[in-house]
Formats: C-alpha cells, sequence, structure tokens
C-alpha cells in the first residue's frame, strides 16, 4: 500500500474542509468536492475505504480513494454521524424534537451504505453514549436503555430485540472487541450497598456473570478492553474526595478477565489521580500515567506486574502507535504540550518533541509520524496541524482559522509494514516548515517565572518538582489553616485546650481580626451601662467615674514602652523619676524627644544616600539637598542633645 495512502489528513474547519496528501509535500488534495456550506463533522470507516460527513441537507459519503460520491442519505440537521466496524452501516443522530401529534421522534437511524436504505430508526435522548455498539463481525448490536442492554442482528434487523439483559442500578454498557464478545455492565452504589462490574457473555446473557468485581468509590467509571477483548481496565472516580486531600475527588483502576481467571486493583505507588491509561496493541501490556505532578509513567503486564517506570515529569497523555513499537507520553491542556517519545523494544528515550497548545495527538496508521493539532473552541488562535516524524524532526505545518476537527485516514494494522531493528530516517522537512520558521523562529524557553531578586541564583529545593531533585508531594489535609487558639474563660479554657464555646470562647476564623480579650469586653460593657445611668443634669453616677477611670488606666502607656521609646540622654533619665506624668500627646514623648527623634532618622537617611553615592548610583536634585543639609541637621541636634 503507497505510503501516501496512509498519511493522509482529512480536517474540518468553520468555513471549509478537505484532505492533506501524503509525504513529502502533504499537499491539499484539488480533487475533494468541498461543501458550500459548513459540515458539522466527518467519520472514515476503520479500514479508511469510505468518509462521510454531515451537512444540514443530508450526509454524503465518499470513496476516498476516488473522492467520488458514493451516495448522499436524505437526513436534515445530522449532529452525528458514525460507521459499523466493517462500514457495513453509518447511523446518524439527531436532537430529538417534540411532534405535534404527540409521538416519538426517532432521531437515531441506522442506515445501509450500500443500499442507502434505512433499517432502523429508534428513539434516543441524550447524546452521550447515543450510538449502538457493534461486535467486531457486526453479529450482534447492543443498546441501553435505562436499566435494559437490548441486542440487535444487524444481518436482519426487521427483527427487532431478539436478545436483552435488564439489571437494576445499570449505568452503562461497554461492548468488548475480539472474536468472542462480552458485555462489561457497570452498577453504582446504592443504599449503602457498593458498586460493581459485571461481565458477560453475548452468546449466553441470560447466564451468570462470568467476571464481576465489587468496589466503593465510584460515581462512574472509563472502560477500557484490550484488542483480543479478553482483558479489560476500568478507573473509577468520585466527584468528591471525602478525605479532604484532593479537589479532584479519588479515582482507582481495576482489572478483570472476560473469563473470571483474574481480577484486582492496580495498586500505584504514588499518591493522587490518575491521568490516563491505556492497552498495548499486543493486548498483553498496559500503560498508566498517575499521581500529582510531577506525574509517574509505569508500564503494567497483564498481571498487573511493573515492567518499567519510566522518567516523573507534568505528563497526563499516553498513547502507543499502532504496531506498538513507539510509545508517546506527553502533558497537554495546562501543561507545556512536552512530547517524549520512546522505544518499546529497548524502553530507552527516542526524542523530545515540543508541541504547546496541542489539543489533539495521533499516530499515523503506519506508526511513523504524529500528528498534533490545535483545535477551536479550545484555543482560537493558532490553529493549525503539524506533522512530526517518529525522531522528532517537524516535517509540515498546515495553519487554518476555526480548525475544529482532523484526523489520519485509517488502514489495516496487518496492511502496514513493522519496523526493522532500527527505527527509520526522517524525510526532508516540507517547504512549509522552512517559511514558518523563517517567519517566526520558535520562541526561546523561558522556564518559570522567577522575580528579578530571585533572578541568577539556585532555585531552592522547596520549589523544585520532585522529578527536579525537590522534595515530595505530601497532602496537607487542612494542615496549612491555621488552628484555634485558647482564649481565657473565666480562668479555664475547653477540654481541648481551646475556649469553650458559648462560654466566651471564640471560634478562629483565618484572615480575621483578633478578637477582643474577655477584660476589654466587660470594661466596655461597663461603661455603656454607665452612660445610660447618667441624670437628667449630665452628672455621672460613681459606676461612670469608675468606668472613666478604669478606661484612663488601661489607655496610659506602660512605664517599659516609654523607656524603650524616649532617646534622651542617661543621664537626664535617670534624674527624672519613672512616675512622673509626661506631657500628653500622640505617642507620649515630650517635645524635645520627638525633635530628636526627626532629627536622627533624617541623619539616617544621609547616611544611606551617602552610600548610593559612593556606589555610583544616579542622584536625583532632592536627594543632593538633603545631603548638603547635613551639617545644619547635626548642628541642631546637638544643641538639643545639650
Amino acid at each position: 500500500m503507497a505510503a501516501s495512502f496512509l498519511n493522509q489528513i482529512a480536517f474540518r474547519a468553520q468555513k471549509t474542509m478537505g484532505m492533506l496528501g501524503g509525504s513529502p509535500s502533504y499537499d491539499e488534495l484539488e480533487n475533494f468536492p468541498k461543501p458550500d456550506v459548513t459540515s458539522r463533522m466527518f467519520q472514515y470507516t476503520q479500514d479508511g475505504r469510505l468518509f462521510a460527513h454531515a451537512l444540514p441537507q443530508c450526509v454524503r459519503i465518499l470513496h476516498t480513494e476516488t473522492l467520488l460520491p458514493l451516495r448522499e442519505l436524505p437526513i436534515e440537521n445530522a449532529i452525528e454521524i458514525n460507521f459499523s466496524p466493517l462500514g457495513t452501516f453509518i447511523s446518524t443522530w439527531e436532537r430529538p424534537l417534540s411532534l405535534e401529534d404527540g409521538s416519538q421522534h426517532k432521531n437515531l437511524r441506522v442506515w445501509n451504505v450500500t443500499t442507502g436504505e434505512e433499517e432502523l430508526a429508534l428513539t434516543q435522548k441524550g447524546q452521550e453514549g447515543w450510538d449502538l455498539q457493534y461486535t467486531s463481525s457486526e453479529s450482534h448490536a447492543v443498546r441501553q436503555v435505562g436499566q435494559e442492554v437490548q441486542v440487535f442482528s444487524p444481518g436482519d434487523w426487521s427483527r427487532g430485540v431478539v436478545d436483552k439483559l435488564r439489571i437494576e442500578g445499570m449505568k452503562s454498557v461497554a461492548l468488548s472487541p475480539g472474536p468472542n464478545p462480552s458485555i462489561a455492565v457497570f452498577i453504582g452504589e446504592k443504599k449503602g450497598a457498593p458498586a460493581s462490574v459485571r461481565v458477560y457473555s453475548m452468546l449466553t446473557l441470560a447466564s451468570p456473570p462470568s467476571s464481576q468485581k465489587t468496589f466503593y468509590k465510584a460515581d462512574r467509571i472509563v472502560v477500557k478492553w484490550n484488542r483480543l477483548g479478553t482483558h479489560v481496565l476500568f478507573q473509577t472516580q468520585t466527584d468528591v474526595d471525602k478525605t479532604n486531600k484532593s479537589y479532584y475527588g479519588e479515582s482507582n483502576l481495576y482489572m478483570l478477565t472476560a473469563a473470571g481467571t483474574f481480577d484486582c486493583r492496580v495498586t500505584l505507588d504514588k499518591e493522587g489521580p490518575i491521568h490516563d491509561f491505556a492497552w498495548s496493541p499486543n493486548s498483553k501490556e498496559f500503560f498508566v500515567i498517575y499521581g500529582y505532578m510531577p506525574a509517574k509513567a509505569t508500564l503494567f503486564d497483564q498481571r498487573v506486574n511493573p515492567i518499567h517506570n519510566f522518567p516523573m515529569g507534568p505528563r497526563n497523555f499516553v498513547a502507543f502507535s499502532p504496531q506498538g513499537r513507539l510509545i508517546a507520553i506527553a502533558g497537554f491542556g495546562n501543561l507545556s504540550g512536552s512530547i517524549d517519545i520512546y522505544d518499546r523494544r529497548t524502553l530507552n528515550k527516542v526524542t523530545l518533541i515540543e508541541a504547546p497548545n496541542t489539543s489533539w495527538c495521533e499516530w499515523s496508521p503506519d506508526g511513523r509520524y504524529l500528528l498534533t493539532a490545535t483545535l477551536s473552541p479550545r484555543l482560537r488562535v493558532d490553529n493549525g496541524i503539524k506533522i512530526w516524524h517518529c525522531t522528532g524532526t517537524l516535517l509540515h505545518v498546515f495553519n487554518q482559522d476555526d480548525l475544529y476537527q482532523t484526523t489520519w485516514r485509517p488502514a489495516k494494522s496487518d496492511s502496514v509494514p513493522e519496523f526493522g531493528q532500527n527505527l527509520p530516517q526522517a524525510p526532508a522537512p516540507s517547504a512549509s516548515v522552512v517559511k514558518t520558521t523563517a517567519a517566526s523562529p520558535p520562541p526561546k524557553a523561558l522556564g518559570a517565572y522567577r522575580p528579578p531578586g530571585a533572578r541568577g541564583t539556585a532555585t531552592p529545593d522547596v520549589y523544585k518538582r520532585e522529578d527536579e531533585g525537590g522534595a515530595a508531594w505530601v497532602p496537607s489535609s487542612g494542615a496549612t489553616t491555621p488552628t484555634k487558639q485558647p482564649h481565657q474563660t473565666n480562668g479555664h479554657t475547653g477540654t481541648n485546650g481551646h475556649a469553650a464555646r458559648g462560654r466566651g470562647g471564640h471560634r478562629y476564623v483565618p484572615g480575621a481580626p483578633t478578637p477582643q480579650p474577655v477584660e476589654e469586653k466587660e470594661k466596655t460593657s461597663r461603661r455603656k451601662k454607665a452612660n445610660k445611668k447618667k441624670d437628667a443634669n449630665g452628672a455621672e453616677s460613681p459606676a461612670a467615674i469608675d468606668g472613666a477611670a478604669d478606661d484612663a488606666v488601661s489607655a496610659q502607656p506602660p512605664v517599659e514602652a516609654l523607656t524603650k521609646l524616649s532617646i534622651e540622654p542617661e543621664a537626664s533619665r535617670s534624674e527624672a523619676s519613672p512616675m512622673e506624668p509626661v506631657t500628653p500627646g500622640g505617642d507620649g514623648l515630650d517635645p524635645v524627644a520627638k525633635k530628636i527623634r526627626s532629627l536622627t532618622k533624617k541623619l539616617k537617611a544621609i547616611e544611606e544616600l551617602k552610600d548610593k553615592a559612593k556606589r555610583g548610583e544616579k542622584m536625583e536634585m532632592t536627594q543632593l539637598r538633603k545631603m548638603e543639609g547635613e551639617a545644619e541637621v547635626r548642628k541642631e541636634l546637638e544643641s538639643l542633645m545639650a
């Protein structure tokens, strides 16, 4: 099969759609019939033989090799389309409508691709999980309706539901690929009973499950079967972590075999969420990225034994190449967009690709190239496609405003040759790479922001990630929140050292002002009561006079504080009585002491300016005048100290 066939790329934007040819030029195919209106989505068959896209008036199906129209399905406003595994049928989904006659809107339809006839029409309100799930041979098709799994026979749709399975509490169903299909049914928690996943054989739905696993802490799950359909991994997720260790809830990973010979929880040795997991194409290994950043990346065998731990880093995405030879480990979303490529055979790192702002990443069918794209509305700027060789070379850049969707043209795995002992050499980049690099050279890696005072110095260990030599992340569980401070309550506190609630104790709230001591509250209350007891002539009662006296005593500064603030000579302080009243003022100092303190501050400021001048710093006119007045300030200070 020609390389150009394998490397074709389809794209869809707001105002256009089209296809790019293969290596080395990736030119846009001119014979692709571009629609005059915006296409809502497109889909390939699994073997890449057919291509369909939804238009407002119809669904158009093309032959991918000739790009000639095969047929148009007369369905308007289709939102979703999907081919069956062998490309025999295509399903379409419209938004559900309320019909005038009160009947249900048959918004899920199954069409025969060869004849163009409608084979089945059903009502499907939700868009999530809208399509039927087919076995690899298209012998069965299953659909979940409430608490029931309905089974259809695609060979004869007129028979309707040929088998069914009803389970109370059923939330989702996942059909396996492979020659011996099974379904994994997720049953949620209810009234204290644990959640569970049960595996049933498609040939004996009425029989008890061949395998099952029960667990708690599961609001929803993500199910992934291996290619042979013999093992299933499922990740459980909770919306809220009851231990308050994680804002994102709690997640766990489990494995089951379809035959019921093995089941376990995948033990992960780093605390934190599970970011991504994926099966290898050989169905015998799987990869998990987990833990608080920097995340760990571990390869396991089908008995859940760790094979290899890859270096930690800011990663949340993993993808095996279709042949399983290469592994892409990346960090997208709010991470930097770095992609590490590893060789599965040697477990060595092949290259590092920097692809910031990536929102879509996919291996080519032959495993030689990697496609990264920035799509809208995830990001509305710098939309476009980049093609990378597996050794890290950028081969092509295709910029397109408001790019919504892109993907490689699929191909059967047995039609693609495997790599040899060494990885293939990268071809020469296209002219678009040279043009893009010349117009806008790659930005210099700036790293994390550092304040001016910390630039040019080594990063302290406390600010380093774990993979950079810093300490491992430890959940605080609220440990950083200030604890309650004990307050005296009539000479005693609560049982745990805190003031008893309701008897004068106070609950400490971070950021709130310090609670007023109990003695101050009593004085304030006594003063308010005294003010109410004034007689008609304005004379104060004895209680009011006592309250005012207490306030005056409490307002007088301590003697020790006055001694520390005074800057008078030692001799003059020794002659004054410690209880001698001072002249009333804002801080308890007489005018002479205030003047001395002010002049001392001026001299200190002048000394700092003189130091700056010695270092060669540029001085302003006001600063120079202040330095010239040093002699006058010293003279005035000496006169006051005499």
